[in-house]
């Protein structure tokens, strides 16, 4: 077969496009060819389905990075299917839970002689996709392929889902990227844990930063879920929102705590209006109305001229902050600003050299790589 790295992680939205798009990113400026794909596609525009076979099916994270480095379609590698209940439900009634024909299709595909390197995502844990006969481990023992895991760093329990993915993917585990790590803990983690995850055999290529931009949420991802009606600014759904804000307290207190907030998005009564005039003089990307009541005119007004929409929600203040938190860190790398900051944050931190040096991808590292 011709060169593939797999990346997978231990639970989703962990980092693994943004990983893809920092290699690729490279590689291309190596002046190498890259491929892409994801056998199992997890995020895909339902209203855009080719057909009920799938034939022609890329995921939405693939389309994204191939349009973001400007890879040619035919560099990018169709879905095998599509996780979703429906399907799985169809499986499970069929008994069938082989890949079937459209993945021997993949490794015909993988098989020619192309030459540059195929990258292939994995779905969002090592177990997802076992009902596909599409798992991380499935999928790594049927191409013979190295796989890089990334995983999510709270504290030294991550080191759990490490161990148990080595222990999984076996002789296919390549090594692993720790994401999402605070940056007071970097060092820490470079000169002590690193060393000893080494003599553990797990083999880890770099640390990346937690991030507020990578973590954020668009305004207009926050009105799908709250399904929220949008009073003012309907044009402004592509702000980036990074932070929470809660107006309950007192306009003095509240205006001391919006100053030392960024990007907010700020959750508070329609009665509020002291609260609401003040975050409209912070960094607020947006307000969001709680409760019976409709915003004054003056407000609408102040929001307009500042470009800061308003939402109003159905749902009480309680229920919206538990929405948006879920919100945070669970979105897809779908804007232009984050895949920028994506690339230059994977290839800083990242040895990307020693993972294609792991699985023996011939790259130009003297020059560009």
């Amino acid at each position: 077969m011709s060169d593939i790295l797999l990346i997978g992680s231990c639970e989703p939205f962990s980092g693994k496009s943004a990983l893809v798009l920092g290699i690729a990113k490279k590689i291309i400026s190596s002046q190498k060819k890259v491929r892409l794909g994801k056998p199992l596609a997890t995020c895909i525009e339902l209203t855009n389905l080719p057909s009920m076979a799938y034939e022609g099916l890329i995921d939405d994270d693939m389309k994204f990075i191939s349009s973001t480095l400007g890879i040619e379609e035919k560099n990018l590698i169709s879905s095998v299917g599509l996780l979703d209940n429906i399907s799985a439900e169809k499986r499970i009634y069929n008994k069938d839970i082989s890949p079937g024909r459209g993945f021997e299709q993949i490794k015909e595909l993988l098989n020619d002689n192309f030459e540059g390197l195929n990258i292939l995502e994995g779905a969002g844990s090592l177990h997802e996709g076992l009902v596909y006969g599409l798992s991380l481990p499935q999928l790594a023992k049927a191409l013979r392929s190295k796989v890089v895991v990334v995983n999510l760093w709270e504290d030294s329990k991550s080191v759990d889902a490490l161990l148990n993915a080595k222990k999984e993917l076996g002789e296919f585990f390549a090594g692993a990227v720790l994401n999402s790590v605070q940056p007071s803990e970097v060092k820490k983690i470079e000169e002590k844990i690193i060393p000893s995850l080494n003599e553990l055999g797990i083999e880890v290529f770099g640390v990346m930063p937690k991030s507020p931009l990578l973590r954020s949420v668009t305004v207009g991802e926050l009105i799908r879920r709250l399904k929220a009606k949008v009073i003012c600014c309907p044009d402004k759904d592509e702000l980036l929102v990074e932070t929470l804000s809660i107006g309950a307290m007192g306009v003095n207190s509240a205006m001391e705590f919006f100053k030392r907030r960024r990007n907010m998005a700020v959750v508070t009564g329609a009665d509020r209006t002291d609260i609401q005039l003040a975050a409209l003089e912070a960094s607020t990307q947006c307000l969001i109305l709680t409760g019976i009541g409709d915003p004054l005119p003056q407000l609408i007004h102040r929001a307009e001229e500042l470009e800061v929409p308003i939402l109003k929600v159905d749902i009480d203040t309680l229920a919206s902050v538990e929405v948006i938190e879920q919100a945070f860190g669970h979105v897809r790398l779908h804007e232009s600003i984050k895949a920028s900051y994506a690339i230059q944050l994977v290839q800083e931190n990242v040895n990307i050299k020693g993972i294609l040096e792991k699985i023996g991808f011939d790259c130009n590292f003297s020059k560009n790589c």
